[in-house]
């Protein structure tokens, strides 16, 4: 149980933004795909598959991080639910930050109280920077409306399932004795979960994926994001991993200005700097 003391290594600091940076890349794939519905799916269900090919040649989890693998993949079904319920008719720029930037909050919280982790102050004020800084991005999002205020709600129970399964695979993964397998696990897991929420589109799926051949790369870019977190959870403070891992949203607006040629506005570019920040804060730490 290594992850509970205060510090966190420069070569976990380092895995951890690489895995930002694998989530960031995944996120972006199903943006450019068109249908982010069944592009999400397919992701879920190939990184699923996937898992299920490899577990066979890997060392098992230790039972006791059995029922963790069991409620994670619960709680990764019902995440879906609610990002596919937010999605549907809300503002994704309202929506993915409030998600992104409340659950470390959370996690923080939740892990002083429950797991006996201790941050220090340069970590408490690294998780306030990104936190703040993926706030900012909310930029001028309206909240005005009650679609909008649908959205926050359900944008916030996001970040709580988000919240929750962090938790949950931050003590499991640490009991396990195996972070690859306990990973793979999940995945697998929940993939039927999330191929059922799609039953009414399942005709389209298939014919989906066909026509867009990368997307079970973006499933291994998933599964491999996370593996890396998970990892990383066993060797620092689960909130200082879980902060850190909100930098896939920095990465992600450079993808957005380099690769995609979109536009960013002040209060995005803001926010990036704040993330930055806290970044940099959290390797100080």
């Amino acid at each position: 149980m290594s992850g509970t003391g205060v510090g966190m290594s420069g070569t976990v600091a380092m895995a951890v933004l690489a895995a930002a940076l694998m989530h960031a890349a995944w996120n972006a794939m199903l943006k450019t795909k068109g249908d982010a519905f069944l592009s999400t799916v397919a992701v879920a269900v190939s990184a699923g598959l996937l898992c299920a090919l490899a577990l066979p040649w890997l060392p098992q989890p230790a039972p006791a991080s059995w029922p963790c693998i069991a409620a994670s993949a619960l709680i990764h079904v019902l995440y879906y639910a609610l990002l596919m319920a937010t999605y549907r008719d809300g503002d994704v720029s309202l929506a993915y930050p409030l998600m992104r930037g409340c659950a470390p909050l959370i996690v923080a919280s939740f892990g002083l109280a429950f797991m006996g982790e201790r941050l220090g102050a340069m970590q408490w004020l690294s998780i306030c920077l990104i936190c703040g800084g993926v706030l900012a991005m909310t930029g001028r999002a309206r909240a005005n409306t009650a679609t909008s205020r649908r959205t926050t709600l359900l944008a916030l129970a996001s970040a709580a399932t988000i919240a929750a399964y962090t938790l949950v695979d931050g003590a499991g993964v640490r009991l396990s004795d195996a972070p690859a397998a306990y990973t793979m696990w999940i995945f697998a897991a929940t993939a039927p979960g999330v191929a059922a929420l799609a039953v009414r589109r399942r005709r389209e799926l298939l014919p989906f994926v066909r026509s867009n051949p990368a997307l079970p790369g973006g499933g291994a870019l998933s599964v491999g994001a996370y593996w890396v977190a998970l990892w990383a959870m066993t060797q620092a403070p689960v909130a200082a991993v879980a902060a850190l891992r909100e930098t896939s949203i920095l990465f992600a607006t450079a993808i957005a200005v380099f690769v995609l040629r979109e536009r960013v506005a002040p209060p995005r570019l803001a926010g990036a700097v704040l993330i930055a920040c806290g970044a940099a804060a959290m390797r100080l730490g």
